[in-house]
C-alpha cells in the first residue's frame, strides 16, 4: 500500500466515522463542514455528483488544514481524474469495477469502493481496494447482516453506509466494521434549510464521543495483509 493508503486505514481506525455531504448549494456545503468539523470530525467525503463538488473540495481543503477532504459518488475514470485534480485525499464509490479501482491505486488514493455481497466485496479487495464500503447495508439486514460478512471476509476492513444513523453507529462497529458513513441522519433535511448548524455540531459530537468509546477493529490483520504495521 502507498503511504497515503496506510494514512488513511490510521485515521479511519481512530475517527471511525465519515461524513457524507450531498448539497447543489456551495455556501451550504460549507456550512454544514465547519459545523461536522467543529462537532470533532475530520473525515469529510464530498460527493462527486453535485455541481458545487470540485470547488467545494478545494475550499474545504484550504479552510479546514484539520480534516481529510475526499469525494464519493465516483462513477468513471472522468470522475476519478477530476476528484483528484480538484484534492480529494480519499474517494468512495457506490460500485465494484476493478479497473476503475486498480486506476486509483495507480495515483496511490485510497479507494474504498462499494460492494454488497461477498462476491463484490472479495473482489473489490483483491483489486486494490483500501477499505471496501457496504452498501446499503440497512437494505439487506443491517448489523446481522455485516456480522455475518465477518466471519469469512474478517481479514477486510469494512465500512457499512445507507443506513446508518447517529444512534446504531456504534453497534456496527461493534460488530466488526473499521467506520462508518452517515449522511442524511446526521445533517437531517430540517436541520440544514434552517441553518441549526449548532444543532449539527452537537449531533457530529454526540456520535464521535460515542464511536471513540469502541476499541480499534482489525489490531493485527491490517498489518498482516499490508505487510507493514499500522499505528
Amino acid at each position: 500500500m502507498s503511504e497515503m493508503q496506510l494514512n488513511w486505514l490510521n485515521i479511519v481506525k481512530r475517527e471511525r466515522a465519515i461524513a457524507v455531504i450531498r448539497t447543489h448549494d456551495l455556501e451550504l456545503g460549507r456550512q454544514i463542514a465547519y459545523a461536522l468539523a467543529a462537532g470533532g470530525m475530520s473525515l469529510i467525503e464530498i460527493a462527486w455528483n453535485q455541481a458545487s463538488a470540485s470547488v467545494l473540495i478545494e475550499q474545504l481543503s484550504q479552510d479546514l488544514p484539520q480534516c481529510t477532504i475526499g469525494s464519493g459518488t465516483i462513477l468513471n475514470r472522468e470522475d476519478l481524474k477530476r476528484a483528484i485534480g480538484a484534492g480529494a485525499r480519499f474517494l468512495f464509490m457506490p460500485h465494484t469495477e476493478p479497473g476503475l479501482i486498480e486506476a486509483t491505486v495507480e495515483q496511490g488514493i485510497p479507494v474504498i469502493p462499494g460492494a454488497l455481497s461477498a462476491t463484490e466485496i472479495l473482489t473489490a479487495w483483491q483489486a486494490g481496494a483500501t477499505c471496501v464500503k457496504v452498501f446499503p447495508i440497512q437494505a439487506v439486514g443491517g448489523i446481522n447482516y455485516l456480522k455475518a460478512l465477518r466471519g469469512p471476509l474478517g481479514h477486510i476492513p469494512l465500512i457499512p453506509t445507507g443506513g446508518v444513523t447517529v444512534e446504531n453507529a456504534r453497534a456496527f462497529l461493534q460488530a466488526g466494521a473499521i467506520a462508518v458513513g452517515l449522511s442524511t441522519d446526521l445533517c437531517p433535511t430540517n436541520l440544514v434549510q434552517s441553518g441549526n448548524w449548532a444543532a449539527i455540531r452537537e449531533r457530529a459530537r454526540q456520535l464521535m464521543n460515542q464511536l471513540k468509546q469502541e476499541p480499534p477493529s482489525l489490531e493485527g490483520s491490517i498489518s498482516s495483509i499490508t505487510g507493514q504495521t499500522v499505528e
